[in-house]
This record gives structure tokens, C-alpha cells and sequence, in this order.
């Protein structure tokens, strides 16, 4: 017979407060030191009410991580669809690519929710959910490749595998200007947009039709 507790929905207002603040704690004082109570205390809620919600702490870190993980994720579709959606020739793919490419780059890879993303993966790794279940594991290049996909269908690309368009993309892109110089942030690094405007032009080698 099972014994786990049933967590309450509860109050949004409530619930945000404690993820907030569990954040907060987690970032400056580390896992290991953030209490509940400490949790409790900054979120302006009972101990109890975060136990209600969240049941323990491990189980809250994982909301906290997960939660950071999908703001990204809705980050990246949303700047698909203002930078992308509206590509209708060949001439606009370059520079809508760059556009996306450096937004993600400013408004993503240099956030302060980015930040505390791999902080919080750096540092409690092992109690957090396995790489597989992650938002971030497969659903950014999943994403992307949707709207290589798109762009295929309206005869602007040649993308066999979305996916491994994806992987493409990003590699030539991100990964290649992390990799040279250590970040992918434009407004520090004037270094960055070359890299990017690089990145992009070899991939529409590959990928673009004719």
C-alpha cells in the first residue's frame, strides 16, 4: 500500500512565493544550508504550507529547476516564432537566422535564469532528475528543427533529418562561439556576433536550397 503523501495545489500566489524564495536560498546559500523554515520565513508561509506543496526539499529543487527550464524553453519557441515565422524567401533566412541567434544569445544564454540554471546543475547534480528528463535535454533542439521542418515545407531549406539540422545549427553556432571564447554573450563580448554571423553562413551553406 502506498504511503506517499498527496501534495496540495494550493494557492499560485503561494506556490511561486516558495519557489522564489527556495531559489533565492539555493543560488547564495547552497542546498545543503537553505532550511525550510529559512524557505518558509522569506516566502512568508507556514513550513508546514511548503511541505503541503511541495512535500520535501529535494521535490522542491527539482520545482525550482524545472520551472527555470521551461521559462527558457518558452524563451527560445517564443523568439522562433517573432524571428522565424513570418521567413517567406531566401534572401530574409540569413538575417532572421542572425536575429534569432543573437537574442537567444542576449536574452537567454546571458539571463540570470540561465545563470542559475547551470549553477544549480553544477552544484546538486546528483539530486536533481536525470539529464533524460530535463525540459532542456532534448526539447530546445526539438524546437529548432520544428522550424528548419517548416522551413523545408516552404522550399527555403533542405533538411533530410530536423533533428540533426538542429544539432547543426547549434554547433556552428553556440557551442562554436562557447567554445572559442568561453560565452556566447554578445553584450559583453563584441567577439560574439562574428562568431554568430559565421555560424549562420555555414549553415545555410549546407542547408540552404540551390
Amino acid at each position: 500500500m502506498s504511503t506517499s503523501k498527496t501534495l496540495r495545489t494550493g494557492s499560485p500566489q503561494k506556490r511561486s512565493a516558495i519557489l522564489l524564495a527556495a531559489r533565492e536560498l539555493f543560488v547564495t546559500d547552497g542546498f545543503d544550508r537553505s532550511s525550510v523554515d529559512a524557505i518558509a520565513a522569506l516566502a512568508g508561509v507556514s513550513k508546514r504550507t511548503v511541505y503541503d506543496y511541495f512535500g520535501d526539499k529535494q521535490t522542491l529543487l527539482r520545482a525550482v529547476f524545472d520551472g527555470l527550464g521551461q521559462s527558457l524553453l518558452a524563451t527560445i519557441r517564443s523568439t522562433l516564432d517573432d524571428t522565424l515565422g513570418d521567413v517567406a524567401a531566401a534572401d530574409q533566412l540569413e538575417p532572421a537566422l542572425i536575429d534569432f541567434s543573437m537574442r537567444i544569445a542576449n536574452d537567454w544564454l546571458d539571463s540570470a535564469d540561465y545563470a542559475t540554471l547551470q549553477g544549480l546543475a553544477r552544484t546538486d547534480s546528483e539530486r536533481l532528475p536525470s539529464s533524460k528528463d530535463s525540459p532542456l535535454s532534448d526539447e530546445p533542439e526539438e524546437a529548432i528543427g520544428a522550424r528548419f521542418a517548416t522551413l523545408a515545407d516552404a522550399g527555403l531549406l533542405e533538411v533530410p533529418d530536423a533533428r540533426l539540422a538542429a544539432d547543426h545549427y547549434i554547433g556552428l553556432t553556440f557551442a562554436a562561439t562557447i567554445n572559442r571564447l568561453g560565452t556566447a554573450n554578445a553584450a559583453a563580448d563584441s567577439r560574439v556576433q562574428p562568431l554568430i554571423v559565421a555560424g549562420v553562413r555555414a549553415f545555410l551553406r549546407a542547408y540552404r536550397v540551390g
